[in-house]
Formats: structure tokens, C-alpha cells, sequence
């Protein structure tokens, strides 16, 4: 298999030539070795070399064969070092498979390699001090998104189809829209979720994995997503079918709302909010009902709400064996943990109270429409160090809000646990890839698949490729 052949290929048609025995696992993986090892270090997007040999897994998977990257949001590997993007975690190693991780192993999927993130997830940019930034494929000056960067790098350079990463307030949805690909965050319970910032954040964060086409993200949701483990509090509806049937399928006519105004009232740049705009005239077209409309959002109970991952973050580091080093932690992550540490209960039940306050009224609108339309990002991919995590001066509300006003779109809907997903359904006058957010009801992934894929047709994107592309540039 040649490099191009391999990097033209999404997860699903790997899968059919391994299993037609067209070319083997291991000439696959020999090939994905050879392409990380490129991209990795052209875009700074691995925490450690290659795993040798790969991580254990059923080879007679679903997606047996299929090379894959894991976040550096651990533990989350048995036996595999973690960092969270810090110089102060040294000589961390997962002891225990992530559930995830376990059902990672189970699908087939060989995890070739670590991929970079932010310091303790908690930005929309990947500039960590300890690793420097990630460089986006399609413009090494701009940045890939946060915090699942390095992994969208890889997927958008051809290295990899598809890999880990999860999403708290944007992390798969962002780096998705400043990088062309497709990001689904499920619905809270969908997916299982983990200690860090996962259910102790309230189910704000949510665990899953980007892809470069729908149809694997719909085949990687059919074989993770399942039954929570015994004694999870969160638990999503049961799918009616597999969500690749409904690729073929199709979701019916249904009730879209757009807006491409953010909550906060912070300025989107007009590419942005045409891609969006446009997508709802495609969707018309198609013929669906499409009608401008947005959930009445408070901007300051968004903000309030994510204390809880904030809290829930700086608790797991402060009851980690060993407390970090202040001095070698980034200046926001200072802060949290200062806030963290402060923090009594009245404050934890204000942030539960404000995320009610964000959850009823979305629930309500989606009583009333099917499907929400928006921008991914109020912005274009941002130049390297526009979001400056080790910038002092900041709170941790202070940060909160500098986030939002690049990304003002998705980080409600991990308040409210409502599954979104970023598509690449534009492109910016300077070729840089441009997100748009669809959103649904609670447990209705099926419908956000059902409508990708209709636009996926209508305005593909396959062709679109960056100049970093392995076999390409």
C-alpha cells in the first residue's frame, strides 16, 4: 500500500480491503507508522514516540486493523505514560484502561500513538509550554484548536482516519472547525465518560473521537457507544437502530432553526456566519423547514455552569499522590487550582443551579425544532498565541469568557448535554476551513447523522484537502 492510497482512505474503506485481504494489518499499520512519524513532527502533534509494538487489541473488531491515536487527557491507556500537557505530571502511568479506551480495544482500532493537548484540556488553542504549539495542517501559523488539537492535526494531515478525543466546552467540535473535519460530540451518557472531567464535572465533558468523513464517525459511534457502566448516573436513549443505517436511512422533514448570532453578543466574522447561512439554504433546498430561530441562552449561567470543570479539574489535581509544582504549571492552571482549592460548596451548587439555568431552555426549544444550525466558531482558525493559557492576570472566569469569545457556540451545549457536531461545510477566502454546528435534542444523534450525511452529499468535502497532506504536500 502506498502512502496516498492509504491517507485517500477513511476508516471504513481500510476495514473493507483488510478484510477482503487486499493488503494486510500489519502492511497497514507499517504504512500509518511511516505517516505519523511525518506528521508528527512536522506539526508537533505527538507527546511520545510511536508505541512499539502497538497497544493490544481484537483484531477481528469492527474496526479491526485501523490504525488510531489516543488524546494525552489520561489516564485513560493502561501502561501508557500521561502528562495532561503539563511539565509538572512526571512519570504518571495509567494504571487501568479508560472504559473507553477498553471499547477502543475491543472495535480493533490500533493505537499507534499519543497525541498533544493543551495543559489540563482547558483551552481552545494546543500551545502547551511543555510540548509547544500544534501546527494546523492547512496553515502552519494558525492554530489547530483546543483541546483535542494534536489528534485533529493527524486525522486532517492523512496520518491517522480517525482518533481519540472528548470535548468539555468545544474540544472535538473546535479543533474539527479550524481543521475540516467531522466532530461529534454524543449526548451526555452515550459515550462512557472519566474521572477527570467527566462525571464529576456533571457529564460536561464527553468522550468520542474525529473523523474525516460521516460515515465512520456513524460506524465508530455504532461500535463505543453503548450502556453506561453499572452505577453511571447518566445514561443516553437507546439508538432504534445502528446510526450507519440511518446514513441510508435518511432523518425525514424536519423542523431547522438558524442562528448565526452568538449568545454573548461577541462579533462573528462574516465567512464564519455565511458557511452557517449557507448551510441552512442547502438544507431548505433538500427540503427541510428551515427558519431562523435560537434558545434563549444566558451568556453569564453558560459561564458559571463550566465552573464545574473547572472545579472538577483542579479537584483531581489536587487529590492526585503527588500535587503539581506550581512553578511548573501554566498561569490559568494556576489559578484554577487557587479557585479550586477556595471553593466551598455554596459555590459548586451555584454552578449546578446555572446549569439548569442553560439546560431548560434549550430542552424547551427542542420541543419546538428538530434541529439547530449555527457557526462552530465565531472566528477563523487563530493565529499561534491568540489564546495565551500562560498570560497572567487572568481568573478563572476571566479565561472562561476569553475562550468563549472565539468559540461562543459550543460550549452550552455541553452544559446542557445535547449532542452537536462541527462539519466542514465551508472555506475562508484565505483556504482555511470554515465549521458549522448542527445540534439536536438529547439522545437524537441519529438525526445529526442522518442530516451530515445529506450535506455531506450536497457539499462534499472529500476533495478538499490540506497542503500538510500525507502523499500530497
Amino acid at each position: 500500500m502506498e502512502l496516498y492510497e492509504y491517507a485517500s482512505l477513511d476508516a471504513v474503506g481500510l476495514r473493507v480491503l483488510i478484510r477482503a485481504r487486499e493488503v494486510s494489518a500489519a502492511e497497514v499499520e507499517s504504512v500509518a507508522r511511516r505517516a505519523l512519524a511525518a506528521a508528527g513532527t512536522d506539526l508537533g502533534a505527538l507527546t511520545l514516540p510511536l508505541f512499539e509494538p502497538a497497544l493490544d487489541h481484537e483484531p477481528d473488531g469492527p474496526f479491526g486493523g485501523v490504525p488510531f491515536v489516543i488524546k494525552d487527557s489520561g489516564p485513560f491507556a493502561r501502561g501508557v505514560p500521561f502528562t495532561l500537557g503539563s511539565r509538572s505530571i512526571r512519570g504518571a502511568v495509567a494504571q487501568a484502561d479508560h472504559d473507553l479506551m477498553a471499547r477502543f480495544r475491543t472495535a480493533g482500532l490500533v493505537a499507534l500513538g499519543q497525541t498533544t493537548a493543551p495543559e489540563l484540556g482547558l483551552s481552545f488553542s494546543t500551545e502547551p509550554v511543555r510540548y509547544g504549539p500544534t501546527r494546523n495542517p492547512w496553515a502552519p501559523d494558525r492554530g489547530v484548536g483546543g483541546s483535542s488539537g494534536g489528534a485533529a492535526a493527524l486525522v486532517a494531515a492523512g496520518a491517522v482516519p480517525f482518533a481519540h478525543g472528548n470535548d468539555g466546552a468545544g474540544s472535538l467540535r473546535v479543533p474539527a472547525a479550524c481543521c475540516g473535519l467531522v466532530g461529534l460530540k454524543p449526548s451526555r451518557g452515550r459515550t462512557p465518560s472519566g474521572p477527570l472531567a467527566g462525571e464529576a464535572a456533571f457529564g460536561q465533558t464527553v468522550e468520542f473521537g474525529l473523523t474525516r468523513t460521516v460515515r465512520d464517525t456513524a460506524h465508530l459511534l455504532d461500535a463505543v457507544a453503548g450502556a453506561p457502566p453499572v452505577g453511571d448516573k447518566y445514561a443516553a436513549p437507546p439508538p432504534v437502530r445502528p446510526y450507519a443505517e440511518e446514513l441510508r436511512a435518511g432523518p425525514g422533514r424536519l423542523r431547522v432553526a438558524v442562528t448565526t448570532r452568538a449568545w454573548s453578543g461577541v462579533a462573528v466574522d462574516p465567512q464564519v456566519a455565511a458557511a452557517a447561512e449557507t448551510a441552512g439554504q442547502l438544507l431548505e433546498w433538500i427540503g427541510h423547514m428551515v427558519s431562523p430561530a435560537s434558545p434563549a441562552v444566558d451568556p453569564d449561567a453558560v459561564v458559571e455552569a463550566l465552573m464545574l470543570s473547572v472545579y472538577a479539574t483542579g479537584a483531581a489535581m489536587l487529590r492526585a499522590p503527588r500535587r503539581p509544582d506550581p512553578s511548573l504549571l501554566e498561569a490559568v492552571s494556576r489559578v484554577v487550582l487557587g479557585e479550586t482549592e477556595a471553593a466551598g460548596a455554596l459555590d459548586v451548587m451555584a454552578a449546578v443551579d446555572a446549569q439548569h439555568r442553560v439546560t431548560r431552555p434549550v430542552a424547551d426549544f427542542f420541543t419546538r425544532y428538530d434541529l439547530l444550525v449555527t457557526p462552530t466558531l465565531g472566528q477563523l482558525p487563530a493565529p499561534h498565541g491568540t489564546l495565551d493559557y500562560d498570560a497572567p492576570g487572568h481568573t478563572a472566569r476571566s479565561w472562561l469568557r476569553r475562550i468563549l469569545a472565539y468559540g461562543p457556540f459550543t460550549a452550552v451545549f455541553n452544559v446542557s448535554g445535547h449532542p452537536a457536531m462541527s462539519l466542514p461545510l465551508g472555506q475562508s477566502r484565505e483556504g482555511l476551513p470554515v465549521g458549522v454546528q448542527l445540534v439536536a435534542a438529547h439522545g437524537r444523534e441519529d438525526l445529526l447523522l442522518g442530516v451530515a450525511a445529506q450535506l455531506e452529499q450536497a457539499a462534499p468535502w472529500e476533495e478538499r484537502r490540506p497542503l500538510s497532506f500525507c502523499g500530497v504536500g
